[in-house]
């Protein structure tokens, strides 16, 4: 799942690990005796640890992928995200922690389509997968400082009385036709735009402008209007979002928004990298391990990129912190591929780079039994042993 082969299909995993064919891979999947919940519950225990208590932003968010045909399991055609209309296709709602520039995978949830239920079968919203997984972070003791969410969880009183319970800050999206807009004994009054320094990740910025929008004498909850041209308000470049944060921090504001679009882009990314909507299988159970495995790999990413951050702040500031290896590894880092920039996809350029020679003679060792060439066989013999000598960047203890 690391590696860069284009479609993390069985059969092409099996060829890059060296399997005769794809069919262990798929007993692994189908038959093997392990647990989702138990792999999910390390997976959040190794999540917490690198946390060490602090603080994140969560963002929950949908994805949805196209599959064809009606035999996968709670396939239907709904929203698909990932396209930006209606398709046949699958969808989960999924949790997601962002510390810093980091992300991080939490929990993904299933939603079943009233029409693909099962017998006795129980209907859950989208908003209601959510707040399920709201819950269950929080019994695991996860500390985050805001919520992010799209308009889908913005205008859901289910999911906002959940988050007002548990007194957790929000900004979420709504639609331009929210109904606190449209009061007939109290107009919304649109207050003077404000210009802001949009950040990205690159450190790059770009002018933008938010409106205060005042809707009745509640202070606890504001209502705002972002867009970069507020002549035209452009659609896909305008959005309407509500928050329980202070109202004097409009330029923070537009930047959180705007951080939660790139984070939901930043993750789908990484997600795709590892090849989350690539499998060939029609039971959930089975589809729930390949998602929780997609899921896993993302994690030991973000934990070798989380050390390398650390690392970077503690030859800066002399500060402690948990024991990496070094900054980057002696050696290693001399390929002309090595990305010395800090986050979660240059590090996964990095991983990928070690385990190539591994997979570059699986793929080749056929033609090697074809073609006898006894040094190339030896030289690659001899690169894969330096390979794993790759210690990462932190030793991760996984008990």
């Amino acid at each position: 799942m690391l590696s860069d082969i284009k479609r993390k299909t069985l059969p092409e995993i099996a060829k890059a690990v060296g399997l005769h064919d794809a069919q262990p891979l798929q007993n692994f999947l189908t038959d093997s005796p392990w647990s989702v919940v138990v792999l999910q519950d390390r997976r959040l225990e190794l999540t917490l640890k690198m946390l060490q208590g602090r603080s994140f932003k969560l963002v929950i968010d949908e994805t949805g992928d196209k599959k064809k045909g009606k035999t996968t399991d709670y396939v239907a055609r709904q929203y698909i995200g990932n396209l930006g209309k209606v398709d046949n296709g699958i969808v989960s709602v999924n949790a997601y922690g962002v510390l810093g520039d980091l992300t991080f995978p939490l929990i993904f949830l299933i939603y079943k389509p009233r029409k693909r239920l099962e017998e006795k079968g129980v209907y859950k919203t989208k908003p209601q997968l959510a707040v399920e997984i709201i819950e269950t972070l929080l019994k695991y003791g996860f500390n985050f400082d805001l919520v992010l969410a799209d308009s889908l969880y913005g205008e859901s009183p289910t999911f906002i009385a959940v988050i007002d319970k548990h007194k957790k800050p929000y900004l979420l999206a709504i639609r331009s036709n929210h109904a606190r807009f449209n009061v007939p004994e109290r107009e919304a009054i649109y207050e003077v735009w404000q210009e802001f320094k949009r950040v990205f990740s690159d450190k790059k910025t770009q002018k933008r402008y938010i409106q205060q929008i005042t809707c009745g004498d509640s202070k606890l909850i504001t209502y705002w209007r972002i867009t970069n041209d507020p002549e035209t308000l452009p659609k896909n470049q305008t959005w309407y979002v509500k928050t329980n944060l202070k109202s004097d921090m409009a330029d923070q504001l537009g930047n959180l928004y705007g951080f939660r679009n790139w984070v939901e882009y930043a993750f789908k990314q990484g997600k795709n990298e590892l090849g989350w909507a690539d499998f060939r299988l029609t039971n959930y159970h089975q589809i729930e391990r390949w998602w929780e495995l997609i899921m896993s790999a993302y994690l030991l990413v973000s934990l070798q990129a989380n050390a390398r951050n650390e690392s970077d702040s503690e030859s800066l500031h002399e500060k402690s912190s948990p024991p990496t290896i070094s900054t980057e590894p002696e050696n290693f880092s001399n390929h002309k591929w090595w990305d010395f920039n800090l986050g979660w996809k240059s590090t996964l350029n990095n991983l990928r780079l070690v385990i190539q020679p591994y997979v570059f003679w699986n793929l080749i060792k056929p033609w090697l039994i074809v073609f006898l060439n006894p040094k190339l066989q030896l030289g690659f013999q001899k690169l894969i042993e330096i390979m794993n000598q790759f210690q990462g960047y932190i030793t991760v203890d996984s008990g």
